[in-house]
């Protein structure tokens, strides 16, 4: 069972979001809060994942997410804005933030993003722009990924393009032949050697060093759970643009 938190300020879109994720036979919500009882709450029900609202009166998104990072078992944690563009998206990502998404996500795909991000895998909302995967790589060791990446492994290298594909700890696991143990040890390295604080982050730094194939090359692959536009399905990290041709 995937414990889950909400962490909002509206009343209404903590119900809403527990009333869809309720629904899944194997999702269950824990805590649906407002911004100052998350860290308190947090320590007490010790949930699998957090869906944490980026901007609250009470406290600062940022703030909360930095405490739920310094917990002794830290949650997986998704931001929620109303915005496509937010000047706070960047930093969470920085701060270790899985994703982000909109408050409007379609409801039929909520439950398979929150199962995404309990598997380890990453969500950006479909309506994430280049702007703010642009911005985010800005500082630091970010400046000359190809060199960066030659911090790694061969082996960690293709964990790398798995994880930057969008695909969860178990499925790169299965891909390549792996324990699930062996592929979380591979993705704690690569997020040290590379100096980020989270998988969205090192995969943004793979695309930037081109490790990845170009689009046209990637297929749906048997293990991958994200399918673009399908129905239902959540997307990886990056989509093209909805009028461009999809390989």
């Amino acid at each position: 069972m995937i414990r889950v938190m909400v962490v909002d300020d509206e009343a209404l879109i903590r119900s809403g979001f527990q009333h869809i994720l309720d629904t899944a036979e194997d999702i269950e919500v824990v805590a649906a809060v407002q911004g100052g009882q998350a860290l308190r709450t947090a320590e007490e029900v010790r949930p699998d994942v957090v869906l944490l609202d980026i901007r609250m009166p009470d406290v600062d998104g940022l703030t909360v997410l930095a405490g739920l990072r310094k917990l002794p078992h830290p949650p997986v944690v998704a931001m929620l804005t109303t915005f496509d563009m937010d000047e706070y998206v960047a930093t969470a990502l920085r701060s270790g933030a899985a994703g982000f998404l909109l408050k409007d996500t379609d409801p039929e795909g909520l439950p398979f993003l929150v199962r995404a991000l309990a598997e380890g895998g990453t969500v950006l909302s479909s309506k994430v722009t280049r702007t703010v995967v642009d911005g985010y790589l800005e500082a630091g060791c970010q400046e000359n990924a190809t060199h960066c990446l030659d911090r790694l492994t061969e082996r960690e290298r293709a964990v790398l393009a798995l994880v930057a594909e969008g695909l969860s700890n178990s499925d790169i696991a299965a891909r390549m032949h792996l324990s699930t143990g062996t592929v979380k040890d591979h993705v704690s390295a690569i997020l040290t050697k590379l100096e980020v604080g989270g998988r969205v982050q090192a995969a943004l730094l793979a695309e930037r060093a081109g490790l990845l194939r170009p689009p046209r090359d990637r297929r749906p692959q048997p293990n991958q759970r994200y399918q673009g536009d399908q129905p239902g399905q959540p997307p990886p990290y990056q989509r093209e643009p909805r009028d461009q041709e999809k390989g």
